[in-house]
């Protein structure tokens, strides 16, 4: 009997289409989702089946500036239009930068692109806490005048300047997951929870009808929890940085190697991890770990293939002595509820 292949969840940092200082111009991203696809190819070739997700702050925050700009033209769309917007572009630029990479490799599996969608509580305390970073960077002069002009929340962020921050709510359950589950597993790969899925409740006073709530949830902990409930054998996050460091730009930077979850609940406990950066991929680790006791890998795409072989990257691994309470996510309860 054949061995099943694993299935293994990639989150696509935001360097993956675009760099810090440029435009966004539809070439710059395209270039730069070609960069990232090629390094897939080392999980293409390992047999490994594939979920994508990716995030979308400078793109959705450019949206948001085109709803701004031609608010006396065009209606203006809600926040969970434009996430929706965000998945189909982004996933039309990765979708077609892999299946070229796949064409040129003669490889044989298809690419689709799933516009998801994630249930997130009304009453999350992020609603009345804005902590999403989303859009370009601003001077702190900018910053100031936004904040006043437009009512904008702005947070200084990880020392690159000021951005624009919205609600973050918890993300809940993902609607799509049975069929991302099933597309990945007959082999082909799939772009899901784009942006960290587009953020709707349940309307219980209306027979449970969705709704589109203002939000965008952190695609870190959206990749977590769709990883949970497909049941990957890991979680890989790819950002700007081959390792995780603890004191990070500091004359006593520590870059980390292995790390057990233990330790990575007290590193983020002490601020070792900015809020708008890796902190929310440390947390994404450890929820990941705690529900599947599998491990997570962090590093950079260019690292990806080296990482894999256990020459860098950053692990983040169950401690060897707990007794992990693994359950089965995907339960027949979960694949009849919609």
């Amino acid at each position: 009997m054949k061995q099943k292949n694993k299935l293994i969840v990639v989150a696509l940092g935001g360097n993956a289409l675009l760099r810090t200082g440029e435009k966004g111009t539809i070439e710059e991203q395209e270039a730069h989702s070609a960069e990232t696809c090629k390094h897939l190819l080392s999980l293409i070739k390992k047999d490994y089946n594939i979920v994508i997700t990716h995030g979308n702050g400078p793109q959705v925050g450019a949206i948001l500036l085109r709803n701004e700009t031609a608010k006396d033209v065009v209606p203006v769309m809600p926040l969970d239009v434009c996430v929706a917007d965000s998945q189909g572009s982004i996933g039309y630029i990765i979708q077609q930068a892999l299946l070229n990479h796949l064409r040129m490799s003669k490889t044989e599996r298809y690419v689709v692109t799933m516009i998801t969608q994630v249930i997130v509580e009304p009453n999350d305390p992020a609603f009345n806490n804005p902590t999403k970073p989303i859009g370009p960077f601003y001077s702190k002069e900018e910053s100031e005048k936004l904040k006043k002009e437009k009512k904008w929340a702005m947070i200084h962020d990880a020392n690159r300047g000021y951005r624009r921050v919205v609600p973050s709510p918890k993300p809940v359950k993902t609607i799509q997951r049975i069929m991302v589950k099933r597309l990945a597993e007959q082999g082909h790969i799939v772009v899901a929870s784009g942006g960290g899925g587009i953020p709707i409740w349940k309307n219980a006073a209306n027979g449970g009808e969705y709704r589109g709530m203002e939000a965008v949830i952190d695609k870190d902990l959206a990749s977590a929890l769709l990883a949970c409930e497909i049941q990957a054998d890991m979680l890989i996050i790819l950002t700007g940085v081959e390792k995780v460091a603890l004191n990070f730009g500091k004359p006593n930077q520590k870059l980390l190697d292995t790390v057990k979850v233990s330790d990575a609940k007290k590193y983020l406990k002490d601020g070792h991890f900015g809020i708008g950066s890796m902190a929310p991929k440390i947390e994404a680790a450890i929820d990941f770990i705690e529900k599947t006791g599998h491990e997570v890998l962090i590093t950079m795409d260019t690292s990806l293939e080296n990482a894999l072989e256990g020459k860098t990257g950053t692990r983040i691994v169950p401690d060897v002595n707990e007794n992990y309470d693994i359950q089965t996510l995907f339960s027949e309860k979960m694949k009849n509820e919609k």
